[in-house]
């Protein structure tokens, strides 16, 4: 069966409302292919891995959390690396969909609340202030574990080493929040909404050392491997609503 890209579009505008966001990048279909859909690749972020995987599937659509586009990285000429990721899109008409900030903080499909739930976290309510919008959940964890205990659960989970910066591994940690990815920054936030831990992909240098000094249980487990659930859970939306084809692309990214 099939998908028009309209009825995609504003499927996913309806349940992500990207307009909602100040981002870094468009957010919402960022290259336009083939009107009509019949499979639909989902991945974490639009490589030259990711779009080859996507024009070998016979793919009409890939749909990322990391996009093509960033205010970042300004102009950029259609050659090289770059090129490599577009072009086989271009040629095979497949239609790309990228949505960054909607899909970190969606309390339903989002990569926070989707990690939250896999690591038994419960009560989630809207955690991670930028710009008016949030980027993350927070959440109890019931009954509670020690600091070590979610370290070694977190590991399992994501399949990825964690790092834990903690001021005393054994304590028992109850509250937590969490914002995927590389918002290793935050843990101020989640210190100011009195929490026992913060959970998110990175961690910077200072940030090991003045987390734990405030008292504050610090987890990163990997930028890649923290945001690898919000997308297949968008996916999985996807498959219950429309009558597609849907298939997950793997990537081997340590980061």
């Amino acid at each position: 069966m099939s998908i028009q890209r309209d009825d995609l579009t504003a499927f996913f505008t309806t349940l992500l409302e990207p307009g909602r966001y100040p981002d870094y990048g468009p957010n919402g279909l960022q290259i336009e292919g083939c009107e009509v859909i019949d499979k639909i690749a989902f991945a974490v972020s639009a490589t030259a891995a990711s779009t080859r995987d996507a024009v070998s599937l016979d793919a009409q659509a890939l749909v990322v959390h990391h996009g093509l586009f960033w205010r970042f990285h300004g102009p950029r000429p259609l050659t090289g690396p770059f090129a490599r990721r577009v072009f086989p899109l271009v040629r095979q008409q497949i239609n790309l969909y990228g949505y960054h900030l909607p899909l970190d903080g969606h309390l339903e499909v989002g990569n926070a609340a989707a990690l939250a739930r896999r690591i038994g976290v419960v009560e989630l309510a809207p955690f991670g202030e930028y710009q008016g919008v949030t980027t993350g959940v927070q959440g109890r964890l019931n009954p509670p574990v020690a600091a070590r205990e979610l370290q070694l659960n977190l590991q399992q989970v994501l399949d990825h080493p964690v790092m834990l910066a903690s001021p005393d591994h054994e304590a028992p940690i109850s509250t937590v929040g969490i914002i995927t990815g590389g918002a290793n920054g935050e843990w101020i936030q989640a210190r100011a909404a009195g929490l026992d831990a913060y959970i998110t992909g990175e961690m910077s240098e200072h940030d090991w050392h003045e987390s734990q000094e405030a008292g504050i249980h610090m987890f990163a487990g990997g930028h890649h491997a923290t945001e690898q659930f919000g997308i297949q859970e968008l996916m999985a939306r996807v498959s219950r609503t429309f009558d597609v084809a849907c298939v997950y692309l793997t990537c081997d990214n340590p980061a």
